[in-house]
């Protein structure tokens, strides 16, 4: 079965070993090779493949926080050059992790674990809602109602169209709970709703007549999710 695929490198002498080792792939086609995240991101909008060669390391966006935009059902095999990234590939449930300079044999050996692999399409609904804890009783919160989440020091402010609810958790739990395809943390102290974003700048986003910061370390990713909406 022929998978078809696409190379995500920023070195091109990384994407030129990837295209060469392709080409003795019999069951390989490849479709582009992209020397950043962003490219790719573009190309992927209105086509669709089945693997993807992606380095971890990459300016603007990583590798990792690509593969999160994506979502599941595109095989990822990681590159990178650093042997500490390898946990957080396979957390993302990457077919497998090759640490450059990696040779043909154990190209070959990552490539053909994805005939073997075949990517799930789950039918089940997915869900649109999380419950949160206030004043000892578990409430729902529909995701669709949400608006933004504000990072309090050990608590967080959950803003909803009609409510706000302070609840003792941290960002980086809830944002694990939430679909990432719709939320997205654009600022140490912030976690927002894309869906409910009026207008945005590098700067800011405003949600509900509120100003919510931009930082820089989240400026690529924002910008890449929005490019998908």
């Amino acid at each position: 079965m022929t998978r078809t695929c696409i190379i995500i490198d920023d070195e091109k002498t990384a994407r030129n070993i990837i295209k060469t080792y392709i080409a003795e792939v019999s069951f390989l086609e490849l479709k582009g090779a992209f020397k950043n995240a962003i490219e790719a991101l573009e190309y992927l909008q209105s086509h669709s493949v089945d693997l993807l060669f992606l380095d971890i390391e990459m300016p603007k966006l990583s590798g990792l926080n690509f593969a999160k935009i994506i979502g599941s059902n595109t095989q990822i095999i990681f590159t990178t050059a650093h042997r500490e990234f390898a946990l957080d590939g396979f957390e993302l449930n990457a077919v497998d992790y090759l640490l450059k300079p990696f040779s043909f044999d154990r190209f070959l050996k990552a490539v053909q674990k994805t005939q073997a692999k075949t990517p799930t399409i789950s039918h089940e609904k997915s869900m649109d809602y999380m419950f949160i804890k206030v004043n000892k009783q578990m409430l729902k919160i529909d995701f669709d109602a949400l608006l933004y989440i504000e990072g309090l020091s050990n608590y967080v402010k959950i803003q909803t169209h009609e409510n706000a609810f302070v609840v003792y958790d941290k960002l980086s739990a809830l944002i694990k709970k939430l679909p990432a395809h719709q939320f997205i943390r654009i600022h140490k102290s912030y976690i927002i709703n894309v869906l409910k974003i009026k207008l945005y700048t590098k700067e800011f986003v405003e949600i509900d007549g509120k100003h919510i910061p931009v930082s820089a370390t989240y400026r690529a990713s924002l910008m890449a999710l929005l490019k998908t909406h």
